[in-house]
């Protein structure tokens, strides 16, 4: 993966690359950013970088079999070339210097599992589900409920590894996804960590700081990823999965600087939410526990997904009714959604609309850890209709 495949993030590419080309790389980075930004994207395409047998910064003088001696180009500026040997092991995975570490889980006949023997599943989950999180990942593996876990004996697989002299690059580089799940057996890595073997390089790529070992916290170099904006996201849907620019404007602020919610959104958000906001609201406020009943036993049979994505568009919706009542003008929005927000602000307050959101943002948590739809979506129900009791506009055309 290049540096120019990777959705927005220029100022993280400037500094990583900053890092290489001024010789201040750290033996241990924690790319930290929230799901859906592009980290695990970036440190493939860091990691591609390094690689590159382009990249004078990075990879000395060899020769070839017949002795003569290759000389890099100078350092590449922007990029890793994407064509050389190197980089196209790199782009499929396949780079014999970059290993992979990530949450497994046991399966009959494989007790004591380590990441290699998973390899062929992660492939092809990075090429069909770049953006993929870990509830995809394990589903991919088909753990049902079992919790995922980076195990002792991975751990141990990782140290043997690493200690093995690099095969082509001057590089050996360990990109491991989801440090959370290590626990104490992470332990065993600390020592390899702190005094690598020369030229040795660990990529962890986090979600949530607090739930990394101190230990292993203390022993890297922090490197930010932030939310992507929706302009970015906006160009990625245009230039990478061919979407008209109007229903990309449409879909980019609904990911909320997820790109993972964008791939959703793309291919699985065809509903009419609108329609859906508008019947939920009027059974809350007007037609009774009968109609939100009904409501919430067909809501509960969408999936997960669209039970989040249905939720996400409300936010958007009250964040675009927000922008309104503060400036006056209406955001990037279709014609309908913006007469919708406008309907909006006569059935709620702005201070009613920050407890809604906290409301909502709650709710998408609890259906990320299988929450039940019912329950949840009635509770929800009967939250709203608290929080703005006091008002009876009912959203009709």
């Amino acid at each position: 993966m290049l540096f120019s495949d990777v959705a927005g993030q220029h100022g993280v590419k400037e500094k990583l690359r900053g890092l290489v080309e001024n010789n201040r790389l750290s033996h241990a980075l924690l790319f930290l950013g929230k799901e859906g930004g592009g980290a695990l994207q970036l440190a493939l395409a860091f990691s591609q970088y390094i690689v590159c047998e382009k990249n004078a910064t990075t990879n000395p003088i060899t020769k070839s079999l017949f002795g003569e001696e290759i000389l890099p180009q100078a350092s590449l500026v922007n990029d890793a070339c994407g064509i050389c040997p190197s980089c196209k092991k790199a782009s499929m995975l396949m780079h014999p210097d970059i290993h992979f570490s990530f949450p497994t889980v046991t399966k009959a006949g494989l007790e004591k599992p380590v990441c290699n023997d998973f390899i062929v599943e992660w492939r092809s989950f990075i090429a069909q589900t770049p953006f993929g999180n870990a509830y995809d990942w394990l589903q991919c593996l088909g753990a049902d409920n079992k919790q995922g876990n980076i195990t002792a004996h991975e751990c141990e697989a990782i140290i043997k590894k690493l200690n093995l002299k690099s095969f082509e690059s001057g590089y050996k580089i360990l990109i491991q996804w989801l440090p959370e799940y290590l626990g104490n057996s992470g332990n065993k890595l600390l020592k390899l960590v702190e005094e690598p073997p020369e030229k040795t390089l660990f990529i962890f790529v986090a979600e949530d700081e607090s739930k990394i070992l101190p230990t292993i916290l203390s022993r890297t170099q922090l490197i930010k990823i932030n939310p992507l904006q929706s302009v970015d996201i906006q160009q990625w849907l245009i230039s990478t999965q061919a979407v008209p620019k109007e229903k990309a404007i449409t879909l980019a602020p609904l990911a909320q600087g997820n790109l993972r919610e964008a791939f959703q959104l793309l291919h699985h958000g065809d509903e009419d939410w609108q329609s859906m906001l508008r019947e939920w609201l009027n059974a809350i406020l007007k037609n009774g526990p009968a109609s939100q009943v009904k409501w919430v036993e067909e809501t509960s049979k969408l999936g997960r997904e669209k039970q989040k994505q249905f939720l996400m568009y409300f936010i958007h919706l009250l964040s675009s009714s927000v922008h309104i009542a503060n400036t006056g003008k209406t955001p990037p929005i279709t014609e309908e959604e913006a007469d919708f927000a406008t309907r909006l602000l006569k059935l709620i307050a702005t201070d009613q609309i920050e407890a809604l959101v906290d409301e909502l943002n709650k709710s998408i948590y609890y259906i990320e850890r299988n929450a039940n739809a019912k329950i949840l979506f009635m509770a929800l129900s009967i939250k709203i209709y608290h929080i703005i009791k006091d008002k009876s506009v009912i959203l009709t055309y």
